[in-house]
């Protein structure tokens, strides 16, 4: 068969001839007594997206026992563009630890606000075998998915309790919604139906309760939101909520109460025994996932298609996160990165820190918050190792005296102004924002383009969207494992260092804001056959 771009090339070649001397659409050509048109050939369209995969999926003939006296409730069936599944509703509260097992034709439903056992307030039991007898644990295996019922369905993992979400590369778990199931969705659906939350009892600040001592067992909040009491804080930094690997979180973020819609991921108050790696959100209508207090750690986290921000962190949270992709949709979502306290508290200890590295950020339009990364309410911030491109706003705003402060004082747990190492951006103009007291100068400084491998006008070089090319391979690399033991020492910048660094393939789903590589799950919006 003739190749077409073969076919191209000669209808080139041949126009080019034609048209040497002369205008591009109408040729005169000699020894003729008039002119002949030749119209160049039109790029061809570009391919239509694959189909859905076909329907082959049969139901399931019932809903599996997952423990005692936990029970499901068969809800019948639910037929989408992949097929017909069994649905298998969860219970309001799972009081015993409970297993979703991976069943073919069958999918798990969440009919509405769904907790993982009930508060057990901020203070662990002393014996750890009587805590670990009081402890509900709710188990989800490989390549299941859970779906939301209803707009304000939500899963909650209270204080006390831990959710074991363990996937694999190749069978990641999937939370998303109903219209994603019966085959409704586009790229660019959102919020439609809550989100995961785990609570844990590590210490937070912007207490709830006026007077409470912040990072103390008196100091609790509400998880953001929600109407009835889902409430987070302690003073147990190591809490352990439990462990959510290779999951992906579809379509959530809708609103529950007034104006705070919940995030694909929420944690609050989590301690440093949680596990969380290799996650993806995809077009949450709120943040891709928000951090409130704790302590955090967190490797492997894709954010896609975010309505709101992608990486929030809140309420003297400490964390640490380490190859972070994050890519907005065309004409929605807010910043990358957006780090605060209540303004009013900035001066509450535990201070939030929280440090970055090996991140790539694509911002693809103005922001309500001026720029594609705002640090405000004291928070201290460090940043190693990244690639911005904003070309269309600035790239970094501070906000607030106390968040630029230079001064490091461990009687405020306060380390000094943010810090960057290795970071390039591609910015709009201005490239800096200052606000509430900070001026732009400020905020160029403490960024210091020309110095400790920063550069504040860089050209990126970036392929297939957010893959490192000549450029981001130049800049020489900062060792963020001398700050933390928990980050592993790179040799290159960015999320991804080239071609061969997939790291990110595979347990994704795809959509027309980001081809993250061949994916087991295909297209975001549709569900998975394996």
């Amino acid at each position: 068969m003739f190749d077409p771009k073969l076919r191209g090339i000669v209808y080139a070649t041949a126009a080019a001839v034609l048209v040497t001397g002369c205008g591009a659409d109408d040729i005169a050509s000699p020894g003729t007594g008039g002119n002949i048109t030749i119209n160049n050939p039109a790029a061809p369209p570009p391919p239509p997206p694959p189909p859905p995969p076909a329907a082959t999926v049969t139901p399931a003939t019932g809903c599996p026992t997952i423990g005692n006296p936990v029970q499901l409730t068969d809800d019948g069936t639910i037929t989408g563009p992949t097929g017909t599944y069994r649905v298998c509703t969860l219970p309001a509260r799972l009081t015993a630890n409970s297993t979703l097992p991976k069943v073919a034709g069958l999918l798990y439903r969440l009919g509405g606000r769904v907790d993982v056992g009930t508060d057990r307030g901020p203070t662990p039991l002393s014996n750890a075998t009587d805590e670990a007898n009081a402890t509900v644990t709710l188990s989800i295996a490989p390549g299941v998915t859970i779906f939301g019922g209803t707009g304000v369905s939500w899963l909650n993992v209270n204080r006390g309790h831990r959710i074991s979400a363990v996937g694999t590369a190749a069978l990641p778990i999937v939370f998303t919604s109903r219209d994603n199931v019966i085959g409704l969705n586009t790229d660019s659906s959102i919020g439609q139906w809550g989100g995961v939350v785990l609570n844990g009892r590590a210490p937070i600040t912007d207490c709830a309760v006026t007077n409470a001592t912040p990072g103390t067992i008196a100091c609790e909040r509400q998880v953001e939101g929600a109407v009835d009491p889902a409430l987070y804080g302690g003073a147990t930094a190591t809490d352990n909520s439990g462990r959510m690997s290779f999951v992906q979180i579809r379509f959530s973020g809708f609103v529950l109460s007034g104006n705070s819609e919940l995030q694909s991921l929420t944690t609050g108050g989590t301690g440093s025994g949680t596990v969380l790696n290799n996650i993806q959100s995809f077009n949450s209508s709120d943040d891709g996932a928000e951090f409130f207090g704790g302590n955090v750690n967190m490797k492997y986290f894709v954010s896609i298609g975010a309505d709101d921000d992608n990486l929030d962190t809140d309420v003297g949270v400490k964390a640490n996160f380490q190859y972070v992709l994050a890519v907005q949709r065309p004409n929605a979502g807010d910043s990358m990165i957006e780090a605060d306290s209540d303004n009013s508290a900035d001066g509450n200890t535990p201070r939030q820190n929280t440090r970055l590295s090996n991140f790539t950020f694509i911002q693809r339009n103005n922001t309500g918050n001026a720029a594609a990364m705002l640090l405000r309410g004291g928070t201290d911030y460090s940043m190693f190792n990244g690639v911005v491109v904003s070309p269309s706003t600035s790239c970094l705003r501070i906000s607030r005296a106390q968040t630029a402060s230079t001064t490091v004082d461990a009687s405020i747990d306060e380390a000094g102004a943010p810090v960057f190492r290795s970071v390039v951006m591609q910015c709009g103009t201005p490239a800096f924002v200052g606000s509430n007291s900070v001026t732009e100068a400020q905020v160029s400084s403490i960024f210091g383009s020309g110095s400790n491998g920063n550069n504040s006008a860089f050209t990126p070089t970036l392929t297939s969207l957010f893959i490192n090319g000549a450029n981001e391979t130049a800049v020489t690399a900062f060792n963020a494992s001398t700050i933390a033991s928990y980050f592993d020492a790179t040799t290159y910048i960015g999320a991804v260092k080239d071609a061969n660094d997939t790291w990110y393939a595979g347990w994704t789903c795809n959509s027309a804001t980001a081809t993250l590589g061949t994916s087991v799950t295909g297209l975001c919006t549709s569900l998975p056959t394996y």
